[in-house]
């Protein structure tokens, strides 16, 4: 049992023109990688057809992600800003079924920002009615819509698993599932095992990154505990890693995430140890749990 293992473009470049583009994914296809995650926070600055013939030449699967703004904030009372978010988001899921990505992830569900206070019921059922139209879009291309819950400076709406859960009853899609990280899940779950169980089947896509972004195993996350869990879940699909540095900057991402350090600078080597990580992480779990029968 095997998992695609990706990785996300912004450790190779903070745009995508064609040269970009070009350099993101042949670095991914030599790093030894399935699966490139293309952010798509402004999908107008995607070329479709060179994306797709180089992701083509390099044998390359894909993802695309993205996190609205509070200009385009679909968990909000105000109709103009539900309809500029619902706007980008068919943009994006134009964009994914164009490149011929089979999966369009992230902080859909509203902005990527501190809020200055909790959300309300309404605001909640717009998001839901947005992510409802998403994902019944896309289910006519086979495309699946991960909800990516966040940390709580990050997002007042999906901060937990249970969230996440609850929210997907009452969109009930059932090609709409849960975007797991690692790095949000350290901060806001108590502990990694029993908010991975709980998904079920309902777990589509996971983020591995490291508590400060930066190479795996030099932080505090437990990588014996989220893999052995993804392991004992029977877990097969897309396992993504995501790193951010000042050495790589995208000039909306890159702020809103607050990177203003330098973690690493060798792309390369940062996301081929990552692979080996993951890779080494996964076969152990996997051998661990065959040796307790």
């Amino acid at each position: 049992m095997t998992n695609p293992l990706g990785v996300h473009a912004l450790v190779w470049t903070g745009g995508w023109t064609p040269e970009e583009a070009e350099l993101a994914i042949s670095s991914t296809a030599k790093a030894g990688y399935d699966l490139i995650e293309i952010p798509a926070l402004d999908p107008s600055r995607i070329d479709v057809a060179d994306t797709k013939a180089r992701l083509d030449a390099h044998g390359l699967q894909a993802g695309l992600s993205l996190g609205l703004t509070l200009d385009t904030d679909i968990n909000s009372e105000d109709p103009a800003k539900v309809e500029r978010g619902r706007a980008t988001l068919m943009a994006a899921l134009d964009v994914t079924r164009g490149v011929g990505a089979g999966y369009l992830g992230g902080v859909l569900f509203g902005a990527l920002a501190k809020y200055p206070g909790p959300t309300t019921e309404q605001a909640r059922r717009n998001s839901a009615a947005v992510i409802k139209e998403l994902a019944q879009e896309a289910a006519k291309d086979n495309i699946t819509v991960g909800l990516e819950f966040v940390n709580r400076y990050e997002s007042n709406l999906l901060n937990t698993v249970q969230q996440t859960l609850d929210f997907l009853d009452l969109i009930d899609e059932s090609n709409a599932v849960v975007h797991a990280d690692v790095y949000h899940m350290n901060i806001e779950e108590n502990g990694f095992r029993k908010p991975f169980l709980l998904c079920g089947d309902r777990l589509g896509y996971v983020h591995i990154g490291e508590s400060n972004r930066g190479y795996l195993g030099q932080g505090t996350i437990d990588f014996d505990e989220v893999f052995g869990a993804l392991a004992d879940m029977d877990y097969t699909g897309p396992i993504t890693f995501e790193s951010f540095s000042s050495a790589v900057v995208d000039p909306q991402l890159s702020n809103t995430l607050a990177v203003w350090r330098n973690l690493w600078s060798d792309g390369m080597d940062l996301a081929t140890h990552a692979r080996s990580f993951m890779a080494d992480g996964l076969e152990q779990a996997r051998a661990t749990r065959g040796s307790r029968g």
